[in-house]
């Protein structure tokens, strides 16, 4: 697994001393890691007996369970746990900024040293693909194309010209004085089997885990997918829809034009949002919705 950096608990908690080497979620745990629990999720923090040595911001009012207790996490109690998240990759330097990689140019397209670019693969002049690109078998990349970060495409896959894939996604807060505090990109982006994106789209990277767009889905032209976004297979999405952080859409859904996602809203299988529709809230399997908000 790869460490983005290196950095020891004492400064948080006087009296243990080990590093922790990358963000981690809720949904995704794991040892050495820096994370937060806010009030809404207090009920998932069990999840932390499931790992160890572990930076944790924690909400001040809520109790710390004997077994979390026992995994030797360095736990802080703050007032705003996502904003001491964000706030420590400020105090230590951390960011997401790409660093300049060594490229190649091959028929005209930039391709970083240390992509991985499989059988069959067209790739138009003008694209550029990042060194930790991955691209399956038979795919085809237009023009313009920027696979950026850690991006891995899959077989059969069109992406068309302009679009981007793995660019930084906005996700900040403020702290007290009401100053920008921005939580650093570490996420990749992943496009499985006989995806199709048009052009001028964009794919952003997950924040901390990945953004996925399930096999057989159709993006149209001008779509943003956010970060840390959970597109399903089969899925169309018609040019212009919006879809903000951490929302998920089932399978075989349809996103009519001009729609917009709220972050965080699940949107289930086989459901239809009509066209414009503004999505605020959950929306059960096989549900019609339309209007703003969408009901």
């Amino acid at each position: 697994m790869k460490k983005f950096f290196a950095v020891n608990v004492n400064k948080y908690v006087k009296e243990l001393s080990f590093d922790v080497y990358y963000p981690a979620s809720l949904d995704y745990p794991k040892d050495h890691a820096v994370t937060f629990l806010s009030e809404q999720n207090i009920g998932r923090s069990h999840v932390f007996e499931r790992c160890v040595n572990c930076l944790i911001f924690w909400p001040e009012n809520y109790k710390i369970g004997k077994q979390i207790k026992e995994q030797n996490h360095a736990i802080v109690l703050c007032g705003n746990p996502r904003l001491q998240f964000c706030q420590f990759f400020q105090d230590n330097g951390i960011d997401d900024r790409p660093v300049k990689e060594k490229s190649r140019l091959v028929d005209g397209s930039f391709i970083c040293e240390g992509a991985v670019i499989g059988k069959n693969v067209l790739i138009q002049p003008g694209a550029y693909i990042s060194g930790e690109t991955i691209i399956g078998d038979n795919s085809y990349i237009g023009s313009g194309v920027k696979i950026l970060g850690r991006s891995i495409i899959g077989e059969n896959v069109v992406i068309r010209e302009n679009t981007v894939i793995g660019a930084d996604g906005l996700t900040t807060d403020r702290n007290e004085l009401g100053e920008h505090v921005k939580m650093p990109q570490f996420g990749s982006v992943v496009i499985e089997d006989n995806v199709s994106i048009g052009a001028n789209s964009v794919v952003a990277r997950g924040a901390i885990d990945n953004t996925l767009i399930g096999a057989g889905t159709s993006i149209d032209n001008c779509v943003f997918v956010s970060h840390n976004v959970q597109v399903g297979k089969g899925v169309f999405i018609v040019g212009e829809s919006i879809l903000f952080g951490s929302s998920k859409i089932g399978d075989k859904t349809l996103i009519s034009g001009n729609s917009a996602i709220r972050n965080g809203v699940t949107v289930g299988s086989s459901a239809v949002v009509g066209m414009g529709a503004i999505v605020t809230k959950n929306v059960s399997n096989g549900v019609i919705v339309k209007g703003n908000p969408a009901k």
